[in-house]
């Protein structure tokens, strides 16, 4: 029988690691989550920044604020195709009225910087020959200088996330590159390279975290994975596979054999195998090879460990009401997978959820280990996926 959650030790030398090439048993004690997510996140320093090329910056985590260097725009600029004039020449222009013009306006397509005193633009209809037709208020059609950003705004914080968004505004500052930090990631799989389903999908969880695989390798030994685990040169590993007590699980023996298992086994469903350590001062985390459970572990431990690197935050979520319950033992966290509705969260499970149902979840929801659930129409934290 598992030992309740509550029975881990909480100091760092009492939790439940594996000594180099033992397998932790199935009796040991459940090492709480948030502890282990302390234990893992809190000697970790954000990587070196690097300079990124603004079109390369998207999912990157900002290392410096971004100040507009300059107002945005510099310079009056059209935003609408039409012609250019000064808005006060043209009040009262109707076709009844018309206003004759000493000389033909010049027209300007969106985008282009007006020139001389011009301030307005007037639509393709509003010039007859050479006569003005149509008013406008003065100033419309155009964006006049800093409308955009005025000089010295933030458009990225340290520890921001880039959007598109953001290297849009950053391309009109005429940022060419900025200063990221994207820690580098290698996953192991720890098993038969046939058989895995999950590394794919952990590499593309991996960037939407702001980080970068730089390799995918695949041993299936105590040996074989302690060779390549001493041989890495990243920021951290992720072992996928290999976790539990099975003849052909050796993650946790490897990951031993060549740094340290800090631990294995928390106090987590799905997931309760996952453990973490390191080697030559990188953090490795152990991801269970099912694909609900290596969500669920991925997202409660190596998403924090990728946020620490980076410099960055975990996203927070937005809470909704459930639209159906849900029910949890007491004594472990629980990842309870989610689909978002326009009404709120529905629970679509958690431990052993089909594949079938996984695939609609865009969103998690994490049940505190003290908690039996949620009633239908509480309001709970939903997690992105």
């Amino acid at each position: 029988m598992i030992a309740s959650a509550r029975s881990a030790l909480e100091t760092e030398a009492g939790s439940p690691a594996s000594a180099p090439g033992q397998r932790r048993t199935a009796s040991s004690a459940l090492m709480p989550l948030m502890q282990a997510v302390h234990l893992l996140t809190q000697h970790l320093a954000p990587v070196t920044p690097e300079a990124v090329p603004l079109g390369e910056a998207v999912g990157g985590t900002g290392a410096v604020d971004c100040h507009a260097p300059r107002a945005i725009p510099e310079f009056p600029t059209a935003l609408r195709d039409g012609w250019a004039v000064r808005g006060a020449d043209v009040v009262g222009a109707s076709p009844f009225a018309p206003i004759l013009t000493g000389r033909r306006p010049l027209w300007v397509e969106a985008g282009a910087r007006l020139l001389e005193d011009a301030d307005t633009i007037l639509p393709p209809e509003a010039l007859d020959g050479s006569s003005i037709v149509d008013e406008v208020a003065v100033g419309e059609g155009v964006r006049a200088i800093g409308a955009e950003a005025s000089s010295d705004t933030l458009l990225l914080a340290t520890g921001q996330r880039v959007t598109a968004l953001h290297r849009l505004a950053l391309q009109a500052a005429g940022f060419a590159s900025i200063a990221l930090r994207r820690p580098r990631l290698t996953l192991i799989v720890a098993g038969a390279p046939e058989l895995d389903t999950v590394s794919p999908l952990l590499a593309h969880w991996v960037a939407e975290a702001g980080a970068v695989v730089v390799g995918i390798m695949a041993a299936n030994t105590p040996d074989a994975i302690a060779d390549v685990l001493r041989t890495q040169e990243g920021d951290a590993v992720l072992m996928i596979g290999g976790t539990g007590f099975g003849h052909n699980d050796h993650a946790a023996a490897g990951l031993a054999l060549a740094g340290t298992t800090r631990v294995h086994g928390i106090a987590l469903q799905p997931g309760d195998s996952a453990g973490f350590g390191e080697v030559g001062g990188r953090p490795v985390v152990l991801l269970p090879g099912r694909p609900d459970a290596a969500l669920s572990a991925f997202v409660t431990l190596a998403r924090p460990m990728i946020a620490a690197l980076a410099g960055a935050r975990p996203p927070l979520g937005s809470r909704a009401p459930l639209l159906s319950k849900i029910a949890s033992t007491i004594g472990m966290s629980e990842i309870v997978f989610a689909r978002r509705m326009p009404d709120g969260l529905l629970p679509l499970g958690g431990r052993d959820l089909a594949l079938a149902s996984l695939i609609q979840a865009d969103a998690v929801i994490l049940v505190e280990p003290d908690s039996e659930g949620y009633p239908k129409g509480s309001v709970v934290q939903g997690l992105p996926l």
